[in-house]
């Protein structure tokens, strides 16, 4: 059987892979965004959203369901063999049939359909997506090798061949293509973890359900992750709404994969397995850890970006993009929104076999928004999609919050954020000064960002926070020592 990675190992991967995939994406949006303009960026953000409905009913769930049962069963390669090719043949049928539905669809639909035809490659990748395999088994290393190795050659991609507004298909076809190659290259390494298994053997009854406990809140989560750039195109009409709620989203969603996404991957496994062995203590001690370093992570982005959003922007994006600013200030509270529950979510409801409970309240979250957005939409377009989203994300994680059994306390979550919020706000006054005195704007961002984080630090290591007394000045002493 594979030796499982350690789990400093594993957190590093998985946070180096989050950092860049989110420096990536900063090297390439800037030009991108130039070239294509406002109206090829918002076209990109409406038709990729469309395609990410049937990737999602391809993928039903098993994800998150995947990596799961593997991590419950990785110390027993038959049985994990046995539930891999389940897993994945009921993938296939399930994405084949979302294939067909895709294909439907663009019969019917002429405006866009070069676009849409391109896009298939996202729904093919689905179809090969092992990750939750290496993630279930604590194997990290391979996801970040292959999804690296195609992110990188999809930037220098972008840049050789994408010229003119005109090669928007182009660059659809760079993003979908290096998606789909990189799921597939996965496969590569497979006869390492699994082995062959007879067909008649194959179950997939038994799996279909507990995807669907999966699958539900995925598809709530769509409701105001996708379903608000389709409305925003359909209510206004106007793809540079869509353009410049794209542009903020994909800041944000930058932010939150450094400040969440990794450490949640790789402790969703540890801790399921840590279920298994009922170590509840353990557990416990686990979760704080991880929302002390969210909380640490995500206040720092979120004022800092709110700080510095007046002269970054422009300086980024280029001309056209006025917009953004005032949209990505209003949206980057989900950063810390967000990282709560899913910290709660990844570390607590789904190793637990909550899903069930924890759809419940997205399902919540998710009727709230779309009422919301039905109602600001219209009204303030784009920036009604913002406060609906941060309202419903609001609901969604006091509901995780006030539900989840003593495994992470309310005195503990104020013990923790309040010396963070004081230094947050602290670094947004002196970030916003600073932009103001300074005329050169991209002095101006760099000596912003830099102050801020100096700023942020040491207020709260004058207050004596948790975080930087614990894990950052204790760590640096021991690399000291070394």
């Amino acid at each position: 059987m594979p030796q499982k990675s350690g789990l400093k190992k594993n957190l590093f991967l998985s946070t180096f892979y989050q950092v860049l995939k989110m420096v990536l994406p900063l090297i390439t949006a800037p030009y991108a965004a130039r070239v294509l303009g406002v109206d090829g960026t918002g076209i990109y953000s409406y038709t990729h959203a469309y395609v990410t409905y049937f990737m999602l009913f391809g993928a039903l769930g098993m994800v998150s369901y995947g990596g799961r049962e593997i991590a419950r069963h990785r110390n027993n390669k038959d049985e994990r063999s046995q539930i891999f090719w389940e897993i994945a043949i009921l993938t296939f049928i399930t994405t084949t049939i979302s294939l067909l539905a895709w294909g439907i669809w663009i019969l019917f639909n002429r405006e866009y359909r070069i676009y849409y035809i391109i896009l298939t490659f996202y729904l093919v990748g689905t179809m090969f997506d092992i990750s939750w395999l290496y993630g279930g088994m604590e194997e990290f290393k391979y996801t970040v090798t292959q999804n690296s190795l195609f992110k990188i050659l999809g930037t220098i991609s972008i840049f050789v061949f994408v010229k003119k507004a005109e090669d928007l298909w182009i660059y659809i076809l760079i993003m979908s293509l290096t998606a789909c190659l990189a799921n597939i290259s996965m496969w590569i390494y497979l006869p390492k973890f699994v082995n062959k298994v007879p067909l008649k053997g194959i179950r997939l009854k038994k799996h279909l359900k507990e995807t669907f406990i999966y699958f539900i809140p995925t598809i709530a989560i769509s409701v105001y992750t996708i379903l608000d750039k389709t409305l925003i195109g359909l209510i206004t009409q106007d793809t540079s709404e869509n353009g410049n709620y794209e542009q903020a989203t994909k800041i944000v969603n930058m932010a939150k994969s450094v400040c969440f996404a990794g450490v949640n991957a790789v402790l969703h496994s540890r801790i399921s397995y840590l279920f298994t062995e009922k170590k509840y203590e353990e557990i416990k001690q686990r979760i704080s850890a991880s929302m002390d370093y969210i909380l640490f992570i995500g206040i720092g982005i979120c004022f800092g970006i709110i700080g510095v959003a007046q002269r970054f922007v422009p300086l980024y994006f280029g001309p056209g993009y006025e917009a953004t600013i005032l949209l990505l200030q209003l949206m980057s509270p989900l950063i810390i929104i967000v990282g709560i529950s899913n910290c709660l979510g990844d570390q607590y409801y789904n190793p637990a076999g909550l899903r069930a409970q924890s759809a419940k309240y997205i399902i919540t979250g998710s009727v709230i928004n779309l009422i919301l957005n039905l109602i600001f939409i219209p009204r303030l377009k784009s920036t009604g999609a913002v406060i609906a989203t941060l309202i419903a994300e609001t609901v969604i994680s006091v509901l995780y919050f006030s539900n989840c059994s003593g495994y992470y306390r309310l005195n503990v979550f104020i013990r923790q954020i309040s010396r963070k919020l004081f230094a947050g706000i602290v670094m947004m006054i002196v970030v916003l000064l600073l932009g103001s005195a300074i005329d050169n704007a991209f002095v101006s961002v760099i000596v912003q960002i830099l102050t801020g984080c100096i700023v942020y630090c040491v207020s709260l290591l004058l207050m004596k926070d948790s975080f930087m007394t614990d894990v950052v000045i204790l760590n640096l002493k021991k690399l000291i020592k070394k």
